[in-house]
């Protein structure tokens, strides 16, 4: 590109997106109520910033873009054959780049090459490769963004390199994953000394496994998340998008690289300013600052709403396709309670889980606080609102002692409040709430007694009226991010795996219930939480 005679400052707006899950309409679609998400939001939010001449808009997609609503399961399993609904509108909206996240593999490479070729726009990755030829997977680690003033501004993508410890293998056959901080010493090294940019914007689809100011451990450090290992290990980056935790994190930064995280679904869209100045013949940072820009308020982009509007009615009309009848409640009224003693919706699931696979013990969980259990008429809608993630079943063998530590680790999602009440515990709820790594069981009998120390709260075990045998073996079945190590169960990581089922659980729900016509629901109460 002919370089023009530079101006003396440039201010440069970086307009990020993470996380949006397939969140395209502003809706919530367990009733079709209104919700304050979603990219035809962020739409008119991105159109507002490029109305400002005074700045250089560069817009990036974090990861996490294909998978998470009904829209998106809906095209990526029933009617895959036009172009990908959410690639559609980065392509209207014109982003500059995205980069691959964790949940792009969920539907297999097939599914996920396909929205690659329909991008029009390049999919960084930086931090996975060709397991046989090392060479970066979709061949773009980074671009080069030169503007007409000759700023010169590399964008590197990184992901989370912790993909296989939850990801279905064959999902991810011939791909090596590698470490975030590692290869991003490398490519920045290239950004600045080859490419000779004067901004470098790592985008990295991952958290932060570190208090940001003290630096203090935060959870386990698997590699997971390496954002704070990011800012303070590798010399050189100006500015960090990430992602993957779903926090709302702006206005701070890390070792002088200033960070943005924009929640999830679409809520917010991160916004990062640079003002460069020139000195020296050379363009070098002034000053630079993040903010979260809330959808909220915000009337969605009648254009894009119009162009995904096919796509909705289709999803709609599958969401209201009748499946069966239910006798009994299922209904989630308090989802604490679910956690807390055995339920009619949590025990289906199990049972199901167990019929199908042949397994003696199972275990799932209420993945989300708006999970709305099922009603009397039982639609599709109701089956992908409780069972919200593509996920598939495996059966693993485990130890005795595998299923306590299981157990305890899940009991670490209570704790007891100043006034004697239960609440979600610090360690589950910061910096996000992961309620999908509570586990509940079938097949056994336990007890947990939250008042007692963490790792010693289950009082009772017991598996066909007998107390469990911690040295013996036992088939389980789950599904296959817990399979894998999810969560940090990492008890159950490497273990034989005696069946593979490889259909979305959801579709197993489906069928089971449409091949019965009626359900019933039943609570055995093998199982309950208490405290003195």
């Amino acid at each position: 590109m002919e370089r023009q005679k530079s101006s003396e400052k440039c201010v440069i707006s970086i307009l990020e997106t993470s996380d949006l899950h397939g969140s395209m309409l502003p809706i919530h679609y367990a009733n079709n109520q209104p919700n304050d998400v979603g990219l035809s939001k962020i739409a008119a939010l991105i159109a507002k910033e490029r109305s400002n001449n005074d700045q250089h808009v560069i817009v990036i997609d974090n990861g996490d873009l294909i998978q998470g609503t009904p829209l998106a399961y809906h095209h990526a399993r029933l009617d895959n054959t036009p172009v990908d609904p959410m690639v559609l509108g980065l392509n209207y909206l014109k982003y500059d780049a995205a980069v691959i996240g964790n949940h792009e593999f969920n539907y297999g490479l097939d599914v996920l090459l396909k929205a690659v070729r329909e991008s029009q726009f390049p999919w960084l990755c930086a931090t996975i490769a060709d397991a046989l030829t090392g060479e970066p997977f979709l061949g773009k680690p980074y671009v080069i963004k030169e503007l007409p003033n000759g700023v010169r501004i590399g964008i590197l993508g990184l992901t989370t390199p912790y993909i296989p410890n939850w990801e279905n293998p064959n999902h991810i056959q011939g791909l090596r994953f590698e470490d975030a901080v590692q290869t991003a010493s490398k490519w920045v090294h290239v950004l600045k000394e080859q490419e000779k940019a004067d901004l470098v914007i790592v985008s990295y689809h991952g958290g932060f496994e570190r208090d940001m100011a003290t630096g203090e451990p935060t959870e386990p450090l698997t590699g997971e998340n390496q954002g704070y290992q990011l800012c303070m290990e590798v010399e050189g980056i100006d500015v960090l998008l990430t992602g993957h935790q779903h926090r709302s994190i702006a206005g701070t930064e890390i070792n002088g690289v200033v960070i943005v995280q924009p929640g999830s679904a679409g809520a917010t869209l991160g916004k990062v300013q640079v003002e460069l100045v020139q000195s020296e013949g050379k363009w070098i940072v002034a000053s630079k600052k993040s903010e979260l820009l809330p959808v909220a308020g915000v009337h969605a982009d009648p254009k894009l709403t119009e162009l995904v509007s096919s796509y909705e009615a289709k999803t709609q009309e599958w969401l209201d396709q009748p499946i069966g009848k239910l006798t009994g409640d299922m209904r989630v009224q308090d989802p604490m309670q679910i956690r807390l003693k055995d339920s009619a919706l949590i025990e289906f699931i199990n049972r199901v889980q167990m019929e199908l696979s042949g397994a003696p013990i199972s275990n799932t969980a209420l993945f989300d606080n708006v999970s709305p259990g099922f009603p009397a008429d039982i639609t599709m809608r109701d089956i992908v609102s409780n069972y919200i993630y593509p996920n598939t079943l495996k059966v693993i063998r485990i130890s005795g002692q595998d299923i306590k530590d299981a157990l305890e680790q899940s009991a670490e999602y209570f704790e007891l409040a100043a006034d004697g009440t239960v609440q979600v515990s610090a360690k589950f709820r910061d910096p996000k709430p992961q309620h999908y790594n509570y586990d509940m069981w079938e097949g056994i009998s336990y007890q947990i007694n939250i008042s007692r120390p963490v790792g010693e709260r289950v009082i009772k075990l017991d598996y066909e009226g007998e107390q469990l045998d911690l040295t013996a073996s036992f088939d389980v079945v789950m599904n296959n991010y817990r399979a894998g190590g999810g969560g940090n169960y990492l008890m159950f990581q490497d273990k034989p795996v005696i069946k593979d089922i490889p259909t979305d659980v959801a579709e197993l729900l489906a069928n089971y219930i449409m091949e019965r016509g009626t359900i019933e629901a039943t609570v055995n109460h093998n199982w309950e939480v208490i405290w003195d």
